[in-house]
């Protein structure tokens, strides 16, 4: 058993066959796939908070982990992991802080898949000139980051269609081995990953499991297919309606295209306090938030898949 959930995981991630949606390999193309921000034009793209939860059920997300990705359809806010992508995650702020991603464009977008960013208008396999980071498609954890086992559910449809757990990493949607596992693992450790929910923000690569570098995508549906196959590094929290508002089309694939932008990128940390965005995300393991789950579920107790449950967030003025 310790080879089947572990030792197959491992050989699954490296082997995948992903050559079948990829481009050339110097377009950094996920195979499954400037100004800085004012806290007013962030607020436009949030929904008015209706959450009805105490207000020690809530964290407030900090501003080194959020990424402000200003695009032609408004602000989109991302929360980074760094506790399940920390190289990757790094790559992100450093680039973002060089201004690298300013007025680069959405070159790749398909409809109810993701919208890929990083490329050049007269490049779209532009990428910058940095070494290709080494995959980090799941964590191995004893206790911490704490993932919560709410439903059954596959790890990968198409590469790995073994059964695992989902539940919530302080507010991301994440799959995980049982904690039981940990018992007969050689290292007393499980793996857990970050799904490909709606709004998932992730490292775009080639066939090259370590060839990630610079473009990434957000997802605009939910992509299976992509679980612990390609580095998901962060969550939207504000602004997915302007991922879904990206112009549809590949840059690659039709020379008439005309991608939209992105403006500039900036991390939170590096913005006037005035232009920073207080964002708090549900503390996914409170009680309050176990309530919550239980208005969602169905006459039999079950919950809807786990990334049909909203998280909630909301914009503290």
């Amino acid at each position: 058993m310790r080879f089947t959930l572990s030792a197959s995981l491992a050989l699954a991630l490296t082997t995948a066959a992903c050559a079948r949606e990829t481009t050339a390999d110097t377009t950094e193309a996920d195979a499954g796939a400037a100004s800085a921000v004012s806290t007013a034009a962030a607020q436009e793209t949030a929904p008015a908070p209706q959450w009805d939860l105490p207000a020690d059920a809530w964290r407030t997300a900090d501003q080194e982990d959020l990424l402000y990705i200003e695009t032609d359809h408004g602000m989109v806010i991302v929360e980074m992991a760094p506790e399940f992508a920390p190289n990757h995650v790094a790559r992100m702020r450093t680039l973002a802080q060089e201004r690298f991603y300013d007025f680069l464009v959405w070159h790749r977008v398909i409809d109810g898949f993701m919208a890929q960013g990083g490329g050049a208008r007269s490049n779209p396999g532009h990428a910058a000139d940095v070494d290709g980071l080494q995959a980090e498609f799941t964590v191995r954890r004893s206790g911490e980051p704490v993932v919560t086992e709410l439903q059954d559910r596959m790890i990968n449809p198409r590469s790995l269609p073994q059964m695992a757990k989902a539940g919530f990493w302080d507010g991301f949607p994440a799959g995980t081995q049982t904690a039981a596992l940990a018992a007969i693992t050689g290292d007393g450790q499980v793996q857990s990953w970050l799904l490909h929910c709606t709004g998932a923000a992730a490292a775009a690569r080639t066939g090259d499991p370590n060839s990630a570098r610079s473009q990434f995508y957000i997802t605009r549906g939910n992509p299976e297919h992509l679980n612990a196959q390609y580095t998901s590094w962060g969550r939207v929290r504000v602004g997915q309606e302007a991922v879904d508002a990206i112009a549809v089309g590949s840059a690659m694939d039709d020379p008439d295209f005309r991608p939209d932008n992105i403006r500039s990128m900036r991390t939170g940390d590096e913005l006037p306090a005035g232009e920073q965005v207080t964002i708090e995300v549900a503390d996914t393991d409170s009680a309050a938030f176990a309530a919550y789950l239980d208005t969602l579920r169905d006459p039999s107790g079950n919950l809807p898949d786990i990334c049909d449950i909203t998280v909630p967030t909301r914009i503290i003025e």
